[in-house]
């Protein structure tokens, strides 16, 4: 299964794949303690230093009287200022968790017991957040934010300025947005190939195996105890003897998505993100397995190796979201290295999904892996692009048919080995790819 990788520098050239490990946004600044001169006290004095600085250097007294009147305005404003105010403020989320592209509210409540209830807020936003609408009351701050990626972000925080009552003095306090958990939206998925042996539990797809079903494969001569509800009619008629219906049993299956977070490539033409899409296209699949009620569970691979073991029911798609989410916090994911997959993380049988975009040749390591537990298994690629070169250049050229010829010598090497490797397009449905495996069910390797 492994392979060397020929020519790493034709990647550097191209510059691909390139992984988005951007570290976390560095928090702002805590803001300044107690109370503090406000922009109208800053303006007072500044035209007061002004005038007193031209009559010392134009040597005319009668400046000085420019300056009487701001530090009269301060002198005034000043005793308005409380020597101490309670100040505290309440963030209210509407929701934590959400899909993309939908609209959050943030209200912040300030509460104080001195001052002119005029706020001031300055907002530093998260990394995947966008700010649509910022209201300011008396003592409310309402933001409309937009979070515009799958991950766990970090919403921000808002400073608010409190002015006392002469607006010449002013306390700062800062509000934290806290985290939100934002789901990828799921691409389009309605088909659910399934393995050639299923396990012996009740589900909705047709095995090969006799019992309760609905899909008749055959009839059979009466026994007696059988219930007459099952008997063919036409098939008794023409054979002269009481025939049964048979049917297929209905078994529930396994189904293992893996996903590859080890590198994020942007397709040069469009932009599009290859983790994005690889969340997209896998929760499709997820929420089309879950309908026809089989066990689905999830493993991502890429730094620590996090999993969830398979269930059922439509409430479990969020906790295979949730187990994921950390993959990318705040625009940040590392992988330094693969650890071999847990035993409880592949049931035995389980039929398992790879999303990859087949730039990492580390993800040959985990698809050995999984081969070498007989599992069945199928490779979905998600499609990146090639990379952008200048035209006329004879070396970028050469290094680009380099670096196609060695995708395809990667995509032969796993249908050599009986894997199905099928692409899927950003922003296609799932379900065209899928549709050449319902033909024959996917078979196992051996051990």
């Amino acid at each position: 299964m492994s392979r060397t990788r020929p020519l790493d520098a034709v990647e550097r050239a191209l510059g691909g794949p390139q992984s988005e490990a951007t570290g976390m946004a560095e928090p702002p600044l805590p803001p300044p303690a107690g109370w503090r001169a406000g922009e109208r006290a800053l303006r007072y004095g500044t035209v007061a230093a002004v005038a007193v600085a031209a009559a010392l250097v134009t040597g005319r007294p009668w400046l000085l009287a420019l300056a009487a009147g701001p530090l009269t305005l301060l002198a005034l404003a000043l005793p308005q200022q409380p020597r101490a105010a309670r100040l505290a403020a309440e963030v209210d989320i509407d929701a934590r968790r959400c899909f993309e592209g939908e609209q959050v509210v943030a209200r912040i409540t300030v509460t104080h017991d001195g001052g002119d209830g005029r706020l001031d807020p300055g907002v530093a936003l998260g990394p995947g957040v966008r700010l649509d609408h910022l209201a300011v009351g008396r003592s409310v701050v309402e933001l409309r934010l937009t979070v515009r990626r799958w991950g766990r972000w970090h919403l921000g925080t808002v400073d608010i300025d409190l002015y006392d009552l002469g607006g010449t003095g002013r306390r700062t306090i800062r509000a934290d947005l806290g985290e939100i958990a934002v789901f990828p939206v799921p691409s389009a998925a309605g088909l659910t190939p399934i393995q050639v042996r299923l396990p012996q539990r009740l589900g909705e797809h047709t095995s090969a195996q006799r019992g309760e079903g609905v899909e008749v494969t055959g009839v059979q001569p009466y026994v007696r105890g059988e219930r007459q509800r099952r008997v063919n009619w036409p098939a008794t008629t023409r054979r002269g003897s009481l025939q049964l219906n048979r049917f297929a049993a209905e078994r529930a299956a396994d189904t293992v998505v893996l996903l590859d977070v080890l590198a994020d490539v942007r397709d040069p033409d469009t932009g599009v993100s290859s983790l994005d899409e690889t969340f997209r296209a896998a929760a499709g699949l997820v929420r089309a397995y879950l309908r026809t009620h089989d066990r689905v569970g999830v493993v991502s691979v890429g730094g620590a190796t996090r999993w969830l073991q398979a269930g059922s029911g439509q409430g479990y798609f969020y906790r295979i979201v949730e187990s994921v989410l950390e993959v990318r916090k705040d625009l940040a994911h590392r992988s330094p290295g693969i650890k071999r997959l847990p035993p409880p993380a592949l049931p035995e049988g389980a039929l398992v999904y790879v999303f990859t975009p087949l730039t990492d040749q580390r993800i040959l390591e985990v698809l050995h892996q999984i081969r070498a537990r007989a599992n069945p298994l199928v490779v979905v690629e998600i499609a990146t692009g090639s990379p952008r070169i200048d035209a006329g250049d004879p070396r970028a050229e050469l290094a680009l048919r380099l670096w196609r010829a060695d995708r395809d010598a990667m995509r032969f090497a796993l249908t050599k080995q009986g894997i199905a490797v099928i692409t899927h397009r950003p922003g296609g449905t799932l379900d065209l790819p899928l549709a050449p495996l319902l033909r024959a069910r996917i078979r196992g390797g051996s051990r």
